[in-house]
């Protein structure tokens, strides 16, 4: 894991020569240029009475690469990550990795970011997604694991600002109980939060040993997608060789062929990563967005999401 700042929070760059080139050539990032650029996003969020969000060098140029250093489009997705963070309480709080209750779901290891990067230098987070009992775990959680683990992976790893992430995910053992929890609201609520919200360059969605009824169920999240995104999806059946096209063997687990460790080690891996992390975790709660402090109209889970039901207000002290 990369140290990205001084104690100060000043950023101090750790990518490759080749990687440096590769974001100004794709994300228009002009290092004679990146520390203005961070501080005109940090006065613009001095002035916002509704955000209250992390002003340090490396969270406002994940942003900015997430953006192709557009000041607009950095601005509109600080403002909608946010926000959507605070109207998702049921995903972004308690995630104490100490907690009783999020131990033993991480534990089971749904969710594992993959050690190193696949031959495109990306990060691979890898789901098994039928692994647990879904009358044990709700979908809220398991989202839940998601949006720890990609936090934790954007936080941590300045690579994946440049190369971006992959999903793996093999759905063996996923029932009618799995699928009947991604229910359209909660689709819809994904793919506005992580297309919209989030600072990452997601390159490929990739499933294994989908069960009969998967297409059914994942097209209706497919119908909430950007185009260019449902071009990057992948459905390879038990096709393995299939899977290596996309995310080869090196990263994989040794259960699917790899040479990455086994899933045990990488979910002891991982844990101990989460645990690392846990004041940031626990201090991360406290950002987020006070809609009655907004200038003009609040905003509310139906001009978000398109959905009913009560506004969930996160007041920020």
């Amino acid at each position: 894991m990369n140290c990205l700042s001084t104690m100060g929070g000043e950023y101090v760059c750790n990518l490759s020569p080749e990687l440096i080139q590769r974001a100004k050539d794709e994300l228009n990032e002009d290092p004679e240029r990146r520390a203005a650029d961070i501080q005109h996003i940090r006065d613009w969020l001095k002035k916002q009475p509704h955000i209250k969000a992390r002003t340090d060098d490396w969270t406002i140029l994940r942003f900015l690469r997430g953006c192709k250093f557009s000041l607009e489009k950095t601005k509109q997705k600080i403002d909608m990550f946010y926000t959507c963070k605070s109207m998702c309480p049921e995903w972004y709080t308690n995630r104490d990795p100490q907690d009783k209750r999020l131990r033993a779901i991480l534990e089971m290891g749904v969710v594992l970011p993959l050690p190193g990067f696949d031959h495109l230098g990306r990060k691979v987070v890898f789901g098994r997604w039928g692994c647990y009992d879904p009358s044990f775990m709700s979908i809220d959680e398991l989202l839940k694991l998601c949006t720890l683990a990609v936090d934790l992976v954007l936080e941590g790893e300045e690579e994946v600002s440049v190369n971006g992430l992959v999903i793996a995910g093999d759905c063996e053992g996923v029932v009618m109980g799995h699928l009947l929890a991604f229910t359209p609201s909660i689709a819809k609520k994904c793919a506005v939060f992580w297309q919209e919200g989030y600072p990452m360059r997601p390159k490929g969605l990739n499933y294994i040993n989908t069960p009969a009824a998967f297409d059914t169920v994942f097209n209706i999240f497919k119908s909430f997608m950007k185009e260019k995104m449902k071009k990057r999806i992948h459905i390879h059946g038990s096709d393995l060789e299939s899977l290596y096209k996309e995310v080869p063997k090196e990263c994989l687990p040794v259960e699917y062929g790899g040479t990455n460790g086994t899933i045990e080690e990488i979910k002891d891996y991982w844990i101990k990563r989460v645990d690392a992390r846990r004041d940031w975790l626990l201090e991360d709660e406290k950002y987020g967005v006070d809609e009655s402090k907004r200038p003009g109209k609040p905003k509310t889970t139906v001009d978000l999401f398109g959905i009913e039901g009560s506004f969930r207000k996160l007041n920020i002290d």
